[in-house]
């Protein structure tokens, strides 16, 4: 959406709710924001003071989030306002993010399925900003909506920002698809119970058989345009066991990812995962409509605007030295702004590299999840400040060629280790991984 459309809808959401239309300054406040400017340079450019310029939008954002339902603020009013004028193209109301009931919907006839749109975000992330991953939509937008590639995985270490990623892709995107499902596998489900879920939220009453559940489930995929996401595929994997090892009781799945790969249909399966899927490494590409997206860190210090930290000039380094990582960067600001009073340039200037709580409770977590094999090349590796040949590498460890060759694999399938290409292949640990390992394992 343009500035113009964008103006066009707020006035007539700030109609409906007070029966008036959007002033001028009110129009010059959504035109700012939109263009991404702080209430001082709107006041500026307006001729007002700052604070009848903030008291407008704190009143603009009121009246819009008593009108949606929903939280609107500075920074989320764009995405929100688009999401929603999307929403109300198809539907006309706005809950268009959760599942309708009709019970005039028909499981016994195709033209049934076609008519209905079901629309289950209900555990979706809900995104107050959105920085610097342009490319990634971009991508995203060829593949499913261009190429229709049936399975794709998003991977990346947690809190790199696989799921923001995701849910921006819906927001812009959510009109194309006739079926939208977001489930978690955070806390994992057999796959006969997840099928029945998906068939519910359709309003299929699932059949007896697994056979018969997976045939219905196909018929969906194939009459309508579905997007459904799967998050933290990683914990349907086994711990302390190299990466991507089926648990018994979840093995099922990987018949569920190839049939979706192997049917011919027009939907798209999303895998959200900290570590590769066996079977998209299987499959060729050429072949198969599949699809891999590694996420690595930011590079636009946009996603330190608006977080009250000082020394915009530092900021660059920052970013370098925490890997552009969101959840790092958030971390560290909140404990910079705690201890240095937002000032970044002190904190630099203290010349080491802290690991905040809640970075150390996540490599905890993933420490602790692999298998002894990788703890003991992570532990070699921490011991060194620059990369390390893989033939250097072996020298130092007491391992079997096939246990060490396995273990390299798997460490850099959940993005643990890092390759460096040159004359030899050398490794080496990200150093605030690197840091981790050497203070706490």
């Amino acid at each position: 959406m343009d500035v113009a459309e964008i103006l066009q809808f707020a006035d007539q959401l700030i109609l409906n709710k007070t029966g008036k239309r959007l002033d001028d300054l009110q129009k010059t406040v959504i035109t700012g924001v939109y263009d991404g400017k702080t209430y001082e340079t709107i006041a500026d450019e307006c001729h007002r003071s700052e604070s009848r310029v903030r008291s407008v939008g704190r009143k603009l954002w009121q009246i819009l989030s008593e009108s949606l339902g929903e939280d609107v603020n500075k920074h989320n009013f764009c995405w929100t306002i688009e999401r929603v004028a999307n929403n109300q193209f198809i539907l006309g109301n706005n809950n268009i993010n959760y599942c309708h009931n009709n019970k005039e919907f028909s499981e016994n006839t195709e033209q049934g399925i076609k008519n209905q749109l079901y629309y289950d975000l209900t555990i979706a992330p809900k995104i107050n900003r959105f920085c610097d991953r342009i490319s990634e939509i971009d991508t995203l937008f060829n593949w499913i909506l261009n190429q229709t590639t049936n399975l794709i995985s998003i991977l990346g270490l947690s809190g790199i920002g696989k799921t923001t990623l995701v849910k921006r892709f819906i927001d812009l995107h959510q009109q194309k698809f006739e079926v939208i499902i977001w489930r978690s596998l955070k806390f994992p489900k057999s796959l006969n119970l997840l099928i029945n879920d998906l068939l519910n939220t359709c309003q299929q009453e699932p059949k007896a058989t697994i056979n018969d559940k997976l045939k219905q489930l196909f018929d969906i995929l194939t009459n309508k345009k579905c997007l459904i996401i799967l998050d933290d595929v990683q914990n349907i994997f086994t711990p302390h066991q190299f990466a991507g090892k089926y648990q018994p009781e979840y093995q099922d799945y990987q018949t569920l990812f190839k049939m979706i790969t192997e049917t011919q249909h027009q939907s798209s399966v999303i895998l959200m995962s900290q570590e590769q899927c066996p079977e998209m490494e299987s499959l060729d590409e050429e072949l198969y409509p599949i699809k891999s997206l590694e996420l690595s860190g930011l590079e636009n210090i946009d996603i330190l605007k608006n977080t009250g930290l000082k020394d915009e000039d530092t900021w660059l380094n920052l970013m370098i030295l925490y890997t552009g990582h969101p959840l790092f960067l958030k971390t560290i600001t909140i404990s910079i702004k705690k201890i240095f009073n937002g000032k970044v340039g002190e904190f630099l200037a203290e010349n080491e590299l802290v690991i905040t709580q809640e970075m150390q409770s996540l490599f905890s977590q993933i420490f602790n999840k692999i298998s002894p094999i990788e703890q003991q090349i992570i532990l070699a590796l921490s011991k060194c400040n620059q990369p390390v040949s893989r033939k250097d590498l072996k020298i130092t460890l007491e391992l079997s060629s096939t246990n060490f060759i396995n273990g390299l694999e798997s460490l850099q399938k959940r993005y643990l280790i890092h390759k460096i290409i040159e004359d030899n292949i050398f490794f080496h640990l990200s150093p605030i991984f690197r840091e981790y390992v050497r203070n706490f394992c």
